[in-house]
């Protein structure tokens, strides 16, 4: 199955909320051909945009990039040295990734 670009997602997002490309430009705060282009993939959308149209269409995030669930996608291996199951500390790294995802898809940046 091919995947499905972010464009597309997008275009399935605005047609499933009823909304013209203009319309979700406007609730987006982005210009029509800057959508236009996002939608055709001539132009990669920025993180803080996909947040604006998947606010603006009622969508997630992940469902406008394409990604599922961060369980589903995270891969891990660890080791411990003291008496930590494994399967406590691949919850502990979910936990965390969620949040990471969660913080990424509200475009708010990783402070190091």
């Amino acid at each position: 199955m091919a995947a499905v670009s972010v464009g597309a997602l997008i275009d399935r997002a605005r047609l499933a909320a009823g909304l013209s490309q203009r319309a979700l430009a406007d609730a987006a705060g982005l210009s029509q051909p800057t959508l236009s282009r996002i939608i055709s993939g001539e132009r990669v959308a920025k993180m803080p945009e996909i947040v604006s149209i998947a606010w603006a269409t009622g969508h997630t995030v992940a469902q406008l990039t394409g990604s599922g669930a961060v369980a589903d996608r995270v891969q891990c291996s660890a080791g411990a040295t003291d008496d930590s199951g494994l399967e406590s500390m691949r919850q502990a790294m979910t936990g965390f990734l969620e949040l990471d995802d969660h913080l990424d898809g509200q475009a708010i940046p990783r402070v190091i």
